[in-house]
């Protein structure tokens, strides 16, 4: 059974690594990756056998010899650092250990032969000074997404659409969008979902897409991600940090990938995209995680992608309202306004500790304030 992505080779990693992670259930995976059992215990198989050179259609590229002489160790720095301009010496080390060079240099080795060549800024090196980090306890317990962009092409604009998991990460999703529209995110998120399952909770900045705007503070996608049962959380206005993660993420991809190279349409970006994310997630030393790599630390969630959206639930005898037509419920003969985002859904009015002020509700998660004095608010 065919692959559905091109990026073969890097599909073949990520699904090992998915599936070599403890609890990780082969069959569910095969089914989100578009490959049959068969075709997916081969790969652990060869990976087993060889690791992840078995995973190539039976081409070899020979090792290097164990017996290297310095220029030869000091040809391989170089040509790594070229390969990854913005690689300090901690992580071409790291990598190179991961690609089993031998007699591999020090830190500060590998920092004096990129000096001497003259790839070291000293300048731009003084610039990187240690963070104080926060991330959560597990993979997919939160997600922060956001876009990068927009990005010129030689006709048009690219609009990279990031989705890093906080505990791991790992770059769960990078596509290259046409526009900033909370439709064309549903889609980028769909494929995500279908491939890793579904995070506990979201984090967005207050970009239209996922935010709404003042006539609509609810916005579609929002209302889409609560019925998949994914909480949806906004950072404060003027407060980028409190995305950190995928903020440092842009700093990175702007620096490996967008400033050296430029695509001629949206397809040859996202085929770009593709290529630089493998290299990210599985091969790129990561300075936060000590040096792993995030597909070491990431597993896919338990939680699968339903194809059709359940249904809101609510418990018997509470006090539930269809939508109308144009985003209000009815109580006590008088109309409030709740945002047409979720028009003809059922939703729960739910009596909060203040005297005729209810808590409106899809499923169990609060979407609107109802107040029979004045109108509803977000």
């Amino acid at each position: 059974m065919p692959w559905r992505e091109t990026s073969t080779m890097s599909l073949r990693v990520e699904f090992v690594e998915l599936a070599r992670q403890e609890g990780a259930n082969v069959r569910e995976l095969c089914r989100r990756y578009g490959i049959s059992p068969t075709t997916g215990y081969k790969w652990l198989a060869r990976h087993a056998a060889a690791g992840p050179a078995g995973l190539a259609d039976r081409s070899r590229r020979p090792r290097a010899s164990p017996a290297r002489t310095p220029a030869a160790v000091e040809a391989a720095v170089l040509a790594l650092r070229d390969a990854h301009p913005a690689w300090g010496p901690r992580k071409l080390h790291r990598r190179l250990r991961d690609l089993g060079e031998a007699g591999v240099p020090s830190t500060s080795a590998i920092g004096a032969i990129l000096r001497r060549h003259g790839r070291i800024d000293p300048a731009e090196a003084a610039k990187h000074r240690p963070w104080q980090r926060f991330e959560h306890a597990a993979p997919n317990a939160l997600w922060q997404v956001d876009f990068k962009g927009p990005v010129p092409l030689a006709a048009g604009h690219a609009h990279p659409l990031s989705v890093l998991d906080d505990h791991s990460r790992f770059l769960v999703g990078l596509a290259a969008c046409g526009d900033e529209r909370g439709a064309t995110v549903r889609e980028a998120l769909t494929g995500v979902f279908r491939r890793c399952g579904l995070p506990e909770r979201l984090l967005f900045d207050n970009g239209p897409a996922w935010k709404g705007d003042w006539d609509e503070p609810l916005a579609p996608l929002v209302v889409w991600l609560l019925r998949l049962g994914v909480a949806v959380s906004h950072g404060r206005p003027g407060h980028p940090q409190t995305q950190g993660k995928v903020e440092r993420f842009h700093r990175t991809l702007e620096a490996e990938l967008l400033r050296r190279h430029r695509c001629p349409d949206l397809a040859a970006a996202q085929a770009r995209l593709d290529a630089w994310r493998h290299t990210y997630n599985h091969e790129r030393p990561h300075e936060a995680l000590e040096l792993a790599t995030p597909a070491s630390r990431y597993r896919a969630s338990p939680r699968p992608f339903p194809e059709a959206l359940p249904p809101p639930e609510y418990a018997p005898g509470e006090l539930v309202r269809k939508v109308g037509a144009k985003g209000e419920v009815w109580l006590g003969g008088t109309p409030h306004r709740v945002g047409r985002a979720l028009v003809g859904l059922p939703v729960a009015l739910r009596p909060t500790p203040e005297d005729g002020v209810y808590a409106v509700c899809l499923g169990g998660h609060r979407v609107a304030t109802l107040d029979r004095r004045g109108q509803a608010a977000p």
